[in-house]
């Protein structure tokens, strides 16, 4: 039985992950999470209460190994990846970081890994306060690939979509869209990737197997301007969307990016993985939440 951590895996595509996992029935998984909320999984879990940021709660969870794989979905500074390279230290045989598209610069031409080095990135330390999103992850990366001795792979995915996503990017188009309220797009022809939370859970659990190191593009195939991902919501929902530049802030679309940000993910295709279709999955994501507000 390996034994694997899953730091932050109590809801999303972590708790998807944790399942996936557990199905497999040849690991014994532990879950480290700041225990807020009861979570119940598909099988029996070990548990941790842990502070991504306090470094003696790391140590601990290292204490609990040593560890065949750790997934790190809940690192987002320099900081933090620091930490658990102290903790972790001869502790892990491979380390699975979940990174993002935001350490890439918009772009009308697909995204490869070689667009943000990692290795070649000017260290900084700091807390998670202390950047923005994109720069905290790029930062966290970097920290990881310059510092650690042990293998590192760091996952860079889109906008996650679902019916469990809690921040509810797709309903507030849907809501928007039903309700006949204005939606600020600045650019509706820019073009997006996006991933399902299980797309995402599946594709961490083939990297727990995989020999792949350093960053690693994932998203479904095929991409969409956010125009098209409005259009599929109001042929569904037989409303006309109501989209302007600019709005109040509250109506400003999650997906209104000014330029296209979207990636090649021939790297993990090249090593075996296969993707699914952003048209095998978005329509019938769109028709579930449409009728969940019928």
């Amino acid at each position: 039985m390996s034994k694997i951590l899953v730091l932050g895996g109590s809801r999303y595509f972590g708790k998807r992950l944790v399942n996936l996992l557990l199905r497999e029935g040849k690991h014994e998984v532990t879950v480290a999470t700041r225990g807020l909320t009861e979570v119940s999984f598909d099988g029996p879990v070990r548990s941790l209460t842990l502070n991504r940021t306090d470094v003696q709660d790391l140590k601990k969870a290292a204490e609990a190994g040593p560890w065949d794989v750790i997934y790190d979905n809940i690192c987002y500074s320099p900081n933090e990846a620091l930490a658990a390279i102290d903790a972790f230290e001869g502790r892990v045989g491979q380390y699975i970081l979940t990174s993002t598209l935001s350490v890439y610069d918009f772009s009308e031409i697909a995204t490869t890994e070689s667009a943000f080095d990692p290795y070649d990135y000017p260290l900084r330390t700091g807390n998670r306060e202390d950047f923005d999103y994109g720069e905290g992850k790029r930062l966290a990366e970097a920290t990881f690939f310059q510092r650690a001795s042990f293998p590192v792979c760091a996952m860079r995915i889109p906008i996650v979509l679902g019916p469990d996503d809690y921040t509810k990017r797709l309903h507030f188009h849907v809501e928007r869209v039903l309700n006949e309220t204005p939606i600020g797009i600045p650019n509706p022809e820019a073009a997006i990737s996006l991933i399902t939370s299980a797309g995402a859970a599946s594709f961490l659990n083939w990297l727990g197997s995989s020999p792949i190191t350093g960053p690693v593009n994932a998203c479904s195939n095929g991409k969409l301007t956010i125009r098209e991902i409005i259009s599929l919501i109001e042929r569904e929902a037989g409303v006309a969307a109501v989209i302007q530049p600019e709005t109040e802030q509250a109506n400003m679309s999650p997906f209104g990016v000014p330029s296209s940000w979207f990636m090649d993910t021939s790297k993990a295709e090249r090593a075996g993985y296969q993707f699914d279709a952003i048209d095998d999955w978005l329509p019938e994501l769109i028709q579930l939440l449409v009728a969940e507000r019928a």
